[in-house]
Order: structure tokens, then C-alpha cells, then sequence
């Protein structure tokens, strides 16, 4: 027995056979080391062995198959990216001795062969197999059509050992058959088992012929598209497995039998699953029945969550998420109040009104956290078709439930928190008017019998937290409007953002930057700069924007400078020199006391702020002349304390000739912004008054508050926020409608402390007040 020794090159999920080439790309070094001692010290020559193991398994040597192929590295080529392409040609088969794990740094392993006993077979018998196996492969290739072309070129081969070996690797076989032709030294066994496999493949392609057949028997023009299906179906009849719309609707029954609904609702489910049974694949109602099956068995019918009822809990998880916003907060816990006393209450539908920024739909979100329910949204902004609340009917191609369905099967319980958000923001036009669709959502008496044109039975909204939001409330229909609990939010004062800033603002902004809140310092003088000359907005959107910014540049200037402070202060020259220049102010005019000008007080969606009010005279013929971009309603109160002066100007020393020979022009300051309403026009009667008399009007003063022609104050909105807009500007002393004094418990009580609120009823009162204090 003669034995060899060679290196070993493992193959996984490849069979080489020998009088067969194969080519493979090396790329780690140990594999290139294989190449290298084959060429050193080998001439060459490689056992090529098969890995029967699965590829990503580690490889063990007492499993290593004991046949291979005695293999030449017949071409080698250096590819630039480093890699070694080689063709290795088979020649014959060798048995395996033993395998050497080296413990070299190359780690080759090789391998102690000899030669197998060579088989004698009968010289008829191989002349037999040769030419039966060659007219085989000759009608196998006419008679397949997919059959590998490059079998008709073994026809040539006159021997059976080589030719055996020439057809096996070309056969439509699995890797381990292709294993046992490799273990198999006997040529005339391989050419039994290469016309078994001849003939299996032969039989299969008359079976797919059959099938076929069958199926373009079964089919119409029509059906053309559903070859696949009816092909899938008649192969799982031939081995006799059951076919999957069974299965389905077993599934199906088995869900009804647990399915959490009414009895009318399993009853419709019960009569569209005998639907979809009745039905054949082919049919286009099929798929849409059992989409319809689908969405009734994901819908929670009756799965409810748990509230928690420790109300001291909820209300403490909601002033950690939200400072201030008491009357919707109060709200809430008013709802599970008597939800606990009655044990069944009706979900309200509340409206939280507000402008942007001010915390509408994270509030939403809060609340169904802390009463431990589900949270779902749905934005209406800008929908105009009523079908995305109420659904599309099933007889429409695409037809799908509409967002109250769809957003109730996210919720996956039938007690949700489900917001409603910018519901001020719908649009109608000849698609319908989806506002309309709302009302039924929305109408507590009507909701638990809710009906979707695509699930056609009723479902039962009325456990429901509904919460809609709105930036403005004139934009919502009347209709809906009676529907809902308003809870108006308005923005935010400085005082409030100012604590929003320290409590929640700031350290989620460090520890989202990954920075320690104690490495920064900044008080609130320093905050209060950037919400003064940095943002206008009633929320704190552009606040916790401008706070990111500073804290940026912090962690920017700590990575790049390799910065050792622990603790960085934050003053006014830091912010002037990271946010740059001041972006906003607010009015400053009216500093000192001058004729003709008067500190009103506007609220705008930004807040409060002074509302300076300019008046001059001059030759002309007594017309009134108003710029500063006021609205319909503004020019109206000018019209108003001119007319009213003009019927008492004896009353107030006025010279009338200066009304009739003069025009007069009123002039509100920053006139590309748009100002309007009634609230200006005590403050334009003072400014005519000073104008016309020459007499000054204290700068520490501000008014609101409409006049009426016979000088009568009526109240105005928004006194909460014109207060704290007079405060920051310096005022101390501000005269109001005797009517807004209930809304004085609005303000905050920093701000009461420092300005002094004088109530008045008529505008006589005014006058004296104005003019007595000079």
C-alpha cells in the first residue's frame, strides 16, 4: 500500500467529482497557505474533500469524510484586490487514512491517502451501461426542455467511469446525492444510480405536464392570474396535504369561539365565514371577505384596560408631565371621580383650546398614562373626505375601515384615550364634509351605536376618552362645537415658562445631550433674557429650541477643547455670543409722559405686550386718518371715542374747531403686524384727548378696555396676559373694565404685587384718574 500525503482543501456546499474543474477565489490567509504548500512542496497536487456537515458548523476532524479527489491546481492568477484565483481539476477518487490538524501558524491541514482498489466489472456488462446510459441522457435532453445542454456533449465519452462522472454533477440532484456518487468506486453502480435519476426526472416532468393540463382545463380567460394558485392547490391534492383555506377556516371558527364580542357580532362573523367557506379561490369576493373576517377579529369588541383608580397618583403624574393647565387636569379627575362613584360613566369629550406650543396633544398623551389606558392619535388637519371617519363600502375596490375603526384596533382595548388633533383644521368640498361625519363620533348619546360603512354593525365608542384639540375655536362648526367640553389653554406666561425651563425643559435637554445637569448654571434672569429677546410664541416649542442651542455649544466646546470645567455659567454675554443677536422685542415707546400718546395693552397669540397709541393734528378739514394695519373692528373704536369726544368735548375743555378744521391721524407703531379688536378703545379716546388739550398722559399707565358712544366700559379677553406684557414693560398702574374684575384671580400674584389695577365703569372715571394724578 502506497500512502501520500496532501494538503486538504475543504469544501462547503460544493461537490467536486473527478474528470471535473472547478474554480474558487481565495481571500484569507489561510486558505492562500493551502495553495502555497500545494506549490511547494506538492507539485501542485490537493485532496479535495466535500464537507457533508452544515457550512456554518465548526469542523471537526473525526467527521471529515474518508474519500477524496486527487486534484492539480491546474491555473492560479493574483487578483488586485488581493485575492487568488485557482481552476482545480479532479482526477481521481483517493481514500483518506488519517487527517493531520497541524498546530503550524499556517494551519494546513493534510492528510495520509491511497489509492482505492480499482473495481473490475464485466466488459459486457460496462459496454452495456454505456450505451443504455447514453441513450438516456440522448432522450432525457429531448424530451426535458429545461435539461442542461452540456449533456449532449458526453455522448462522446467512450468511458463509463469517466462518463459517469461527466453526467452526474449536470443532473438536477441535491448535494448529497451527488456525495454518494463521489463515495461510490464502482462505475457500474454510479450508472444505476445515474438512470434512477434519469428516470425520476423524467416521471416528475410528466407529473408537472399533468398538472398542467389540469389546470388550463379549470380556467377561463378571465382567470389567467390565478395559474400560480391552482397549480399550488392541484400539487398539494397529488401528496395529498390539506389545503390552506381549510386551515383558515378552522382558524377562523377557532377564534369566534374565544372572541371577546356581543352576540350579534359573532353571529355576522359566523355568517361570513360559511361566506368565505361557500367561496372558491378563483372568486373575487374570496380575498374580500376574508379581509373583512380579519379586521372583525383584530377589532376589541369588549377588551378593556384597568383605570387606576388612585387619584392622588394620577394627579401627581400629571403635574410631573404638565405645570399648570389646572381646569383640564381638574377635568380628568372630576371624570374618574364619578366614574368610581357610579362604577359606569360615559367617556367625556373634551376640546382643549389653545394656540401652538402650548402642550394640546402631549397633555393627550400624559393622560392616558397616568389613568393607565391605551393612547391613540388621529390628526384630521386638512382631511375633506367624510370616508376616512365613516369608512368605504365593501363594494369598492381597496376598501378599508376609516381612521375611528382603524385607530381602535391600534388601541387594541375599547376604553382608549383617542385624540382628535387640529380638529379646527377640516376642510369640506364635494367629496363631503368630514366634520359632519364627526358628529356622531362625538355625541355621547349617539357613539355607542358608532357605524362604519365597512363593518356595517354597530361599535360601541362610548367608553372612549375622547380629547379633540384646536388652536382656534372660531374655525370649529356650531354643530360640532355643541358637542364638545371646551377647556381653553391660553399661552403660557414668562413666570410659567420660566418654571417649565427649570423643571423640565432643561434637564431633559442635558441628559438628551449627555450632560449632567450639574455642569450647568443658569439662573433665571438669564432665562428669562432668552424668553423675552429670543422667542414669541405662547408655548415653549422655540424655548426648548433656543435651550438646545446653548447646551450644543457647551458639548461641542467640552468635546473639541477637551474642556475640564465642572460647571459652566450660563449669563447674558454667553447667550449673546452662542443665539447671537436679540431676535425679538417687545414695544419700549412709551417711556416718558408725552402728548398724544398712550400705553394700550394688546394680546396677541404670542402673549401680552404694550400697545403704544399715537395721535397728531393738523390743518385740513376734519377727516380721521388711521394707519398701523388695524382691522375693521380697531377702526370702528377710533370712529367711536372721536364721536364721543365731539358730543362732549365742553366736558373735556376741547376746543371743537380743532376737531372740525383739523385732520387728525391716529397711528398704532409696527404697522406691517395686524391689529384688531374693541379692547384699544379707552386708550384711543385718552390719546384724542391728550392730542386736542396738550395735556401728557403718564408713561407708568396702560388701559384696556371698549367704549361705547355714550362713554360706557365694557370687558375684554385676555387680561391675564396684557398684564404680564405691562409688567415687563415697566407699567405699575392699569385701568380696566369694572366688569374684568373676576378675571384679576387669573393673574398671577408676583404680577398683582406690582401693579396696581383701578376698575372703572364709565369713561368720565378715566378722565379724572388720568388727569387728577398729574
Amino acid at each position: 500500500m502506497i500512502k501520500t500525503n496532501l494538503p486538504v482543501i475543504l469544501l462547503k456546499g460544493l461537490v467536486l467529482l473527478p474528470n471535473n474543474d472547478i474554480r474558487l477565489e481565495f481571500d484569507n490567509d489561510d486558505s492562500k497557505s493551502i495553495v502555497d504548500v500545494a506549490e511547494l512542496f506538492h507539485d501542485n497536487k490537493v485532496l479535495v474533500v466535500n464537507q457533508t456537515v452544515n457550512k456554518d458548523q465548526a469542523i471537526k476532524i473525526d467527521e471529515l469524510p474518508k474519500i477524496g479527489v486527487f486534484s492539480t491546481i491546474s491555473h492560479k492568477m493574483e487578483l488586485p484586490n488581493g485575492k487568488i484565483r485557482v481552476v482545480i481539476s479532479g482526477l481521481y477518487r483517493m481514500q483518506v487514512l488519517e487527517y493531520l490538524n497541524t498546530t503550524q501558524n499556517n494551519k494546513v491541514l493534510e492528510s495520509i491517502t491511497t489509492n482505492l482498489t480499482r473495481v473490475n466489472n464485466l466488459k459486457q456488462e460496462i459496454e452495456a451501461y454505456t450505451g443504455k446510459l447514453k441513450r438516456e441522457v440522448t432522450n432525457y435532453v429531448k424530451q426535458v426542455p429545461y435539461a442542461n445542454n452540456n449533456l449532449a456533449m458526453t455522448a462522446n465519452e467512450p468511458d463509463l467511469d469517466k462518463l459517469t462522472d461527466l453526467i452526474a454533477p449536470l443532473l438536477p440532484i441535491s448535494l448529497d446525492r451527488l456525495n454518494k456518487y463521489l463515495e461510490t468506486n464502482n462505475a457500474v453502480l454510479r450508472a444505476k444510480m445515474l438512470l434512477e435519476d434519469i428516470y425520476i426526472e423524467k416521471e416528475n416532468f410528466n407529473i408537472e405536464k399533468e398538472i398542467d393540463l389540469k389546470v388550463k382545463q379549470n380556467l377561463d380567460d378571465n382567470q389567467k392570474e390565478y395559474l400560480l394558485r391552482e397549480k399550488m392547490k392541484l400539487i398539494k391534492q397529488e401528496l395529498g396535504d390539506s389545503i390552506p383555506k381549510e386551515d383558515e377556516i378552522a382558524a377562523f371558527r377557532e377564534k369566534l369561539m374565544t372572541l371577546q364580542a356581543d352576540d350579534n357580532i359573532k353571529k355576522r362573523i359566523e355568517v361570513e365565514i360559511n361566506r368565505y367557506d361557500s367561496l372558491t379561490l378563483t372568486s373575487p369576493e374570496s380575498n374580500i371577505v376574508r379581509s373583512y373576517l380579519d379586521w372583525m377579529f383584530s377589532l376589541p369588541w369588549n377588551k378593556k384596560t384597568i383605570d387606576d383608580d388612585n387619584l392622588i397618583e394620577v394627579r401627581k403624574k400629571l403635574d410631573e408631565s404638565h405645570y399648570g393647565l389646572e381646569k383640564v387636569k381638574t377635568r380628568i379627575i372630576e371624570f374618574l371621580a364619578v366614574k368610581q362613584m357610579t362604577n359606569s360613566l360615559n367617556g367625556p369629550i373634551i376640546c382643549l383650546v389653545g394656540p401652538p406650543g402650548t402642550g394640546k396633544t402631549s397633555l393627550a398623551f400624559s393622560i392616558a398614562k397616568a389613568i393607565n389606558r391605551q393612547f391613540v392619535k388621529m390628526s384630521v388637519g386638512g382631511v375633506n373626505d367624510e370616508a376616512e371617519i365613516m369608512g368605504h363600502r365593501r363594494t369598492y375596490l381597496g376598501a378599508n375601515p376609516g381612521r375611528i375603526i382603524q385607530g381602535m384596533k391600534k388601541a387594541t382595548s375599547a376604553n382608549p384615550v383617542f385624540l382628535i388633533d387640529e380638529i379646527d383644521k377640516m376642510t369640506k368640498d364635494i367629496k363631503g364634509d368630514p366634520a359632519s361625519a364627526l358628529l356622531e363620533v362625538l355625541d355621547p348619546e349617539q357613539n355607542k351605536y358608532f357605524s362604519d360603512n365597512y363593518i356595517e354593525e354597530p361599535y360601541n365608542l362610548s367608553n372612549v376618552l375622547f380629547i379633540a384639540t384646536a388652536n382656534y375655536i372660531e374655525d370649529i362648526p356650531e354643530a360640532l362645537k355643541d358637542r364638545l367640553e371646551m377647556v381653553f389653554l391660553s399661552g403660557y406666561t414668562e413666570y410659567e415658562k420660566l418654571d417649565i425651563a427649570n423643571k423640565h425643559l432643561i434637564p431633559k435637554i442635558c441628559q438628551n445631550h449627555g450632560l449632567d445637569k450639574k455642569n450647568i448654571s443658569i439662573n433665571n434672569n438669564s432665562i428669562l433674557y432668552i424668553i423675552r429677546n429670543y422667542t414669541k410664541e405662547a408655548g415653549v416649542r422655540e424655548l426648548e429650541r433656543q435651550l438646545a442651542t446653548l447646551i450644543r455649544k457647551i458639548v461641542t466646546k467640552i468635546v473639541m477643547e477637551k474642556e475640564d470645567k465642572k460647571q459652566f455659567l450660563i449669563d447674558k454675554q454667553m447667550i449673546i455670543n452662542y443665539l447671537g443677536k436679540e431676535k425679538y422685542h417687545f414695544m419700549y415707546y412709551n417711556k416718558t409722559s408725552r402728548v398724544g400718546i398712550v400705553n394700550g395693552l394688546a394680546y396677541t397669540q404670542y402673549g401680552g405686550d404694550t400697545l403704544p397709541i399715537e395721535v397728531n393734528y393738523f390743518k385740513g378739514d376734519g377727516k380721521l386718518i388711521l394707519t398701523g394695519s388695524l382691522g375693521d373692528v380697531m377702526k370702528e373704536s377710533a370712529y367711536i371715542a372721536l364721536n364721543y369726544i365731539k358730543a362732549n368735548y365742553q366736558h373735556f375743555h376741547i376746543d371743537y374747531n380743532k376737531i372740525t378744521k383739523n385732520d387728525i391721524h391716529i397711528h398704532v407703531p409696527e404697522g406691517a403686524i395686524p391689529k384688531d379688536g374693541p379692547s384699544a378703545g379707552i386708550a384711543l379716546t385718552t390719546a384724542l384727548i391728550s392730542s386736542l388739550t396738550g395735556k401728557k398722559v403718564p408713561a407708568n399707565i396702560a388701559m384696556t378696555g371698549e367704549i361705547t358712544l355714550r362713554g360706557s366700559i365694557l370687558p375684554i379677553g385676555g387680561l391675564k396676559e396684557k398684564s404680564i406684557g405691562a409688567h415687563r414693560n415697566g407699567i405699575n398702574k392699569i385701568i380696566i373694565p369694572k366688569d374684568n374684575i373676576n378675571d384679576l384671580d387669573d393673574v398671577p400674584n408676583e404680577i398683582k404685587k406690582d401693579i396696581k389695577y383701578i376698575t372703572v365703569k364709565n369713561y368720565t372715571e378715566v378722565y379724572n384718574i388720568v388727569y387728577n394724578i398729574l
